[in-house]
């Protein structure tokens, strides 16, 4: 059994005890959390009906926080003197898939 969730503004395929690293999410390590189900596949069955994935449970458990690669933003400007440099690293959260629980 598999799910498609919405983690961070992105969707991954889960399957329990996957670790996925998304978007930072409030909590302290070892706290659960929930994600939200987008589609969920068991065996050949495929459910997407919202109704029925409203009902369904996909939790997980924060395994730590942790800051993405560093990204080198330059600009430049030929002739005038413009040049500007910033950098940035985004807040990122590991969490491990600890269960997913079909609605009916």
């Amino acid at each position: 059994m598999y799910a498609i969730v919405r983690a961070g503004g992105r969707q991954e395929k889960v399957t329990v005890g996957d670790v996925v690293v998304m978007d930072r999410v409030a909590g302290e390590p070892g706290a659960s959390v929930a994600l939200a189900a987008l589609l969920l596949v068991d065996g050949t069955a495929v459910t997407s009906d919202p109704a029925v994935l409203a009902k369904t449970s996909v939790t997980a458990e924060i395994i730590d926080h942790r800051r993405g690669p560093k990204i080198d933003i330059l600009k430049y400007k030929n002739k005038t003197g413009y040049r500007r440099r910033q950098g940035h690293r985004q807040e990122l959260t590991a969490v491990k898939v600890t269960g997913i629980t079909p609605g009916k």
